[in-house]
């Protein structure tokens, strides 16, 4: 066997396994602070740091377009749509007491055992697969668009419809129960609202 193709160790770790193992403890400790500060706000900014280092996990894994859509849309998107929640809702700023639902144990044995089980699985599904660095990139946009295209166009579809009656369903629901509550008006007070929408 050459050493080209001899197996790794645990005990030899390279620096992208060091770096992975470092930046897995940061994205850790990032997450607990998440859900157990009692400042919203601070909650959001540390989810910014959970994800983002989620991110960088995926770099360290040669899988550059889930890393940048990890960015794009749960850094960029959900993340953005949180704060501007708290903002619009008047969210306190500071330390909340009421924060806490008192379930703490529950969510807990929760949380231990869905890590539990998904240790587990990854931990089962890829005990001898290694990935090559060195080798053909696997996780780069062009890669993973061929793969997606080719051999899971027909879910990818599928997905995109289920998406589109979904939007569909929730516009349709949004004017049937804007259409319930101009009903349930007095006279007067819908004649105001329908002049007003008539001058917009």
């Amino acid at each position: 066997m050459t050493p080209a193709t001899a197996p790794q160790g645990f005990l030899s770790p390279t620096g992208v396994e060091v770096a992975f193992l470092l930046v897995g403890l940061a994205t850790f400790g990032a997450a607990l602070v998440t859900v157990t500060t009692r400042q919203l706000v601070h909650a959001a900014l540390w989810l910014v740091v959970t994800l983002g280092g989620l991110a960088v996990e995926y770099l360290l894994l040669t899988a550059e377009f889930i890393a940048w859509v990890q960015v794009l849309i749960y850094v960029g998107s959900v993340v953005v749509l949180l704060l501007f929640g708290l903002m619009l809702t008047k969210a306190p700023i500071g330390r909340s007491p009421d924060a806490d639902s008192g379930n703490r144990p529950a969510a807990l044995a929760v949380a231990v055992a869905a890590a539990a089980a998904l240790v587990w699985v990854v931990v089962d599904a890829f005990r001898t697969t290694w990935i090559d660095l060195d080798g053909a990139a696997a996780g780069t946009t062009k890669a993973t668009g061929q793969s997606l295209f080719q051999n899971w166009v027909l879910p990818f579809e599928a997905l995109s419809v289920l998406l589109l009656a979904a939007l569909v369903g929730a516009i349709v629901l949004s004017r049937r129960a804007k259409a319930h509550a101009t009903a349930s008006l007095p006279p007067r007070a819908r004649d105001e609202r329908a002049a007003k929408e008539g001058t917009r």
